[in-house]
């Protein structure tokens, strides 16, 4: 049986491959995408979502969710292009009468009480306002996957803060504590998942209508990554959420306290992890601490390799 799962996402790169390996995964059912600002501003990251739907066209389409208007102080832009999916632009449908992210999200967890997990690939912002909207939410979702924070590695937002938690460090710190079930993937285990430029554009089933757009959109990153680090090649950070989902098997997690900084001059929306062995808080995540690389690489490929189907 598929297993029932809402994205929230501010689609870059990264993003978008994460999106197709969703919607293609026969072991997934994507009910909903919840576009959230980030790596784009709050109407781009609507228009990429469904710009996504549309280049992919999955054979079940997801219920799609508007970003909140809000403006965050950062943004991805640099590395995944002036509109998010690199140097390209993509016309779209305009949506009519779709709900915001966070009602979105209170609605399908509502249909579906504790059987529906949501991967946020983004900040945690929809998420937090998901929980003021409807006080049992936490206890209602089945689990809820972050890519967020930074244990021992370096920041990429700041010295000491990730991206997605520097965003909206109120927001992490409220959905980190708010008791569900939370798997939390830091930057010391996503920035392990690289792909070469040979592996980004010779993606399996070339000629499907998926691997193409994906093949359209990736040289801006691999050039981006290239000029900003000395990189050859790209970081999928976000594939992660998915396969934490649909093949969690390839992640090593450990139960860990976990509290966000909300107000640091220099630690804002730093994660800091206690590890100390006298801690007598209970652990509120299980965080990943190690990755089988080549796992992820295989289930890509495999994954791909099913857009054939829908040329």
């Amino acid at each position: 049986m598929s297993r029932k799962v809402v994205l929230v996402t501010d689609p870059g790169i990264d993003g978008a491959f994460a999106v197709a390996l969703a919607l293609l995964d026969p072991d997934l059912e994507v009910l909903g995408l919840a576009a959230t600002a980030g790596n784009v501003p709050w109407e781009q990251a609507t228009r990429n979502v469904q710009i996504l739907v549309e280049q992919i066209d999955p054979p079940r389409l997801p219920r799609v969710g508007t970003a909140p208007p809000i403006e965050y102080e950062v943004d991805g832009r640099r590395l995944h292009g002036p509109e998010g999916l690199g140097a390209e632009s993509f016309p779209c449908a305009q949506l009519h009468h779709a709900h915001s992210s966070d009602k979105l999200l209170v609605d399908l967890i509502r249909l579906n009480p504790k059987e529906v997990s949501v991967v946020v690939m983004g900040p945690l912002t929809v998420l937090a306002r998901a929980i003021d909207r409807d006080t049992e939410f936490p206890a209602l979702v089945q689990g809820i996957i972050s890519l967020g924070g930074a244990w021992r590695e370096p920041g990429n937002a700041s010295a000491a803060a990730e991206f997605h938690f520097y965003c909206d460090p109120a927001g992490a710190r409220q959905v980190i504590k708010s008791g569900a079930p939370i798997t939390l993937i830091p930057l010391d285990v996503s920035r392990q998942i690289l792909f070469s430029p040979t592996d980004l554009l010779e993606l399996p089933a070339p000629e499907s209508r998926t691997c193409r757009f994906l093949r359209r959109i990736v040289p801006y990153g691999i050039g981006a990554t290239s000029n900003a680090y000395g990189i050859e090649g790209l970081h999928l950070e976000d594939v992660l959420g998915i396969v934490a989902l649909s093949r969690p098997q390839t992640l090593t997690t450990r139960p860990a306290v976990v509290d966000i900084e909300t107000r640091g001059e220099l630690t804002r929306g730093m994660s800091v992890i206690d590890s100390r062995p006298e801690v007598r808080s209970e652990p509120n995540v299980d965080m990943a601490t190690k990755v089988d690389v080549a796992a992820v690489r295989n289930y890509m490929n495999q994954v791909l390799s099913l857009a054939a189907d829908f040329t």
